[in-house]
């Protein structure tokens, strides 16, 4: 057994039983241990990108990481942009990182780079490897940092003669000892600052919306009166008919403010201090009021939906305390494409437990009303604000889940970052419905150009916004990576198109020429 063999065993021991790959000259051994190990399902990615995305969105639905494979620094560097995203959404997952054999980085040759420099910054946890004898037991070590609490990215370095010299065997990945659980104290105070009278803010994120979570937040608002929202963006949301439905935090400034202006209090559960995407020439970098005093209750990896039962019983919180939700009526749309009639046509198409992945921007904003109505279903969503997520976020969630249907919205421009995910969706018969919002221009940076106070952009400065000339074809660009695909001009053709890609199995892409 060679070290890449010991490593692949280990993974598979381990419970990492899929491999999003693009490997290199490097990883070949790696590759070929593929051929003698049972029980490794590897998929392949054209682009980095759509590999550490594809292992992002695995990890956000099946709660347990897969692995990546990834040709030295450069295929490293290619991948960083959803690897930021999937830190932002603590989702865990092991990254194994060819490196050139350890006699030979001393040459300098074209592909050598510092590997571990690249890899930190998006890394928890960095090793290489420094022998064969040593990669399983590295292996096992990346495999329980990934499953730590918080979970975190574990990158593995894999120099290419520790993969193909003789190993020893397997190792053990050592059982995880850390609980999640929570402060009691926090949550004492919690409830002291919900019991005081005051507008109170219980800010949700992470594992507080779940479907139980939401519900036990339905009644501690009942009870108390608070307000209960979601950060502006969120890993994973249950949401749709029968389930606590929440607003989030507006994206812009100008919206969030006034919604946040009179809280006295706010508790936070496992969300972050509301705070500006980006900084904005005289506007306030934080949205919370001033005076406003934040009470963490609990943290990324803590048991929050333990803390929001030990809340409810403090405040005295019944399943009788929440309060019925009015829904927007669904009706079938029709006429043009506006804003409103897509949501309608989403929220009327989404099915029983569907994945949604939203990376519609600026489209998307007004979904959250009508798609409260749909069937139950789970929402992702983009946490590092890095475009190019949803494709293949949605791959690694088909992965993982096979048997629902996935639904990725997405505007042209973010598409175009990692379009190669529909090619891997075509090659494994994903069940994916991609739905790409085609205004031919990046939307969310000509309104930013306003929200900065850059002025009336002239057309030098147009022609760094709009991407038309040539106009993408987004029936062609899907039908070359093998996925059937249509455009629609109003909203009966989407509704109509809707019907027939949503029940179909394997991949569909809808282009909605706005």
């Amino acid at each position: 057994m060679n070290g890449a063999e010991s490593l692949v065993r280990t993974l598979v021991a381990g419970g990492v039983d899929v491999c999003f790959a693009n490997p290199g000259t490097s990883e070949m051994h790696f590759v070929a241990a593929l051929d003698r190990v049972e029980g490794m399902r590897c998929v392949l990615g054209l682009f980095e990108g759509v590999v550490t995305g594809a292992a992002d969105g695995y990890f956000r639905m099946k709660g347990t990481p897969a692995s990546t494979l990834l040709h030295l620094g450069p295929g490293l560097a290619n991948g960083l942009a959803n690897l930021h995203n999937a830190k932002k959404a603590n989702s865990g997952i092991v990254n194994i990182v060819g490196q050139h054999a350890v006699y030979h980085i001393g040459y300098n040759a074209p592909l050598t780079s510092d590997i571990e420099g690249l890899a930190r910054p998006m890394s928890a946890w960095v090793r290489t490897s420094p022998d064969a004898q040593s990669v399983a037991r590295d292996g096992a070590a990346a495999i329980a940092a990934a499953k730590s609490s918080p979970p975190q990215i574990a990158t593995l370095i894999l120099p290419a003669d520790t993969a193909w010299n003789e190993a020893d065997g397997i190792a053990q990945v050592p059982e995880d000892q850390q609980r999640a659980s929570y402060s009691p104290q926090a949550v004492d105070a919690a409830a002291k600052a919900l019991r005081g009278g005051e507008p109170t803010l219980l800010l949700l994120t992470g594992s507080a919306l779940t479907e139980h979570g939401l519900k036990l937040a339905a009644q501690i608002a009942g009870k108390t009166g608070c307000k209960v929202m979601g950060q502006t963006y969120n890993p994973r949301m249950a949401r749709g008919r029968g389930r606590f439905s929440i607003d989030r935090i507006p994206y812009v400034i100008e919206q969030a403010l006034p919604i946040l202006k009179d809280f006295r209090h706010i508790v936070l559960v496992e969300a972050n201090d509301p705070v500006a995407f980006f900084a904005y020439p005289n506007k306030p970098s934080m949205l919370k009021p001033a005076g406003c005093e934040v009470h963490r209750m609990t943290s990324g990896g803590e048991n929050s939906v333990a803390a929001l039962e030990a809340l409810a019983s403090a405040l005295g919180a019944k399943p009788q305390d929440a309060k019925p939700q009015a829904m927007v009526e669904l009706s079938k749309p029709t006429g043009p494409l506006t804003h409103a009639s897509i949501a309608m046509a989403i929220a009327m198409a989404i099915p029983e437990n569907a994945i949604v992945i939203d990376e519609s921007i600026t489209t998307g904003r007004g979904f959250f009303p009508p798609t409260a109505a749909a069937h139950p279903h789970d929402w992702l969503q983009n946490m590092g604000g890095s475009i190019g997520f949803s494709p293949p976020v949605a791959t690694g969630a088909a992965v993982a889940c096979p048997d629902r249907k996935v639904i990725c919205m997405v505007g042209d421009g973010s598409a175009m970052y990692t379009l190669q995910a529909l090619w891997t969706q075509a090659r494994e018969g994903l069940n994916v419905t991609t739905i790409v919002f085609a205004n031919r221009i990046y939307q969310i940076l000509r309104g930013e150009f306003d929200g900065v106070g850059a002025g009336e952009p002239g057309q030098r400065a147009l022609d760094m916004l709009k991407i038309d000339r040539p106009t993408l074809d987004w029936v062609a660009l899907a039908k070359g990576m093998g996925v059937a695909a249509r455009a629609v001009t109003t909203v009966d053709e989407f509704v109509k198109a809707l019907a027939e890609a949503v029940p179909e199995k394997g991949p569909r892409l809808i282009e909605v020429r706005m």
